[in-house]
């Protein structure tokens, strides 16, 4: 599922992946009613996790795990973020949900920003990146690492894209899910072709770093 743009993120999106070992919620959705009433129904047929990949992500992150009761998964680096809510547990570089879900730490949108990759496992037929801020809508069916005022460290950003598509099984994703706003996508949501899409951007940023013929 994905939410309504979140004003409370500057408009980021949230989503919601069901698995057969139960929800994720990835980062946080709009604050509201509808909101709330459907978060507390699939709280009712389905364990789960609140997975925030990144600081603008959290939202109403205390409201929104009281709606639910659902444990919040959050990187180390941005634990501190959320003083006030129960049920937080830190990761490290790298963390395995169960079977399928796999989180990777890619600094530079912001100090804790993250990805969530499901493939296989308890993920079953899906091959899909939630990449939070890290990729950012630049047209139709386009993704791409860009610099932003709120950003945490631009070159470290470019290094995470790189260590990203080294991470990844080769082949993989099919498909990702951007945490950021939609409207450049034109009416899209997931980008198909993850792997195509990837591999020019880590390209590029290995050339920058050094330089043609290197």
């Amino acid at each position: 599922w994905l939410f309504p743009p979140n004003p409370d993120t500057l408009g980021g999106s949230s989503w919601l992946l069901q698995t057969s070992a139960g929800d994720l919620l990835i980062d946080c959705p709009p604050d509201s009613e509808e909101t709330e009433r459907f978060l507390r129904q699939r709280a009712r047929q389905s364990s789960g996790w609140i997975v925030l990949l990144g600081r603008e992500g959290h939202g109403h992150c205390r409201r929104v795990r009281e709606h639910v009761g659902w444990p919040v998964l959050v990187q180390e680096q941005e634990a501190h973020l959320l003083p006030d809510v129960d049920g937080v547990f830190p990761f490290g570089v790298e963390h395995r949900i169960q079977r399928g879900l796999e989180l990777l730490w890619t600094p530079g949108p912001s100090p804790g920003s993250a990805v969530l990759h499901a493939r296989g496992g308890v993920a079953g037929p899906l091959d899909g990146l939630f990449c939070g801020r890290l990729l950012v809508p630049v047209g139709p069916g386009r993704l791409a690492p860009v610099p932003s005022p709120r950003g945490f460290h631009w070159p470290r950003h470019q290094r995470s894209v790189a260590r990203l598509c080294r991470w990844l099984p080769s082949g993989s994703p099919e498909w990702i899910a951007t945490g950021a706003g939609l409207g450049a996508l034109r009416g899209e949501a997931l980008v198909p072709g993850g792997t195509q899409l990837l591999a020019p951007l880590a390209d590029d940023i290995l050339r920058q770093s050094f330089g043609p013929g290197m």
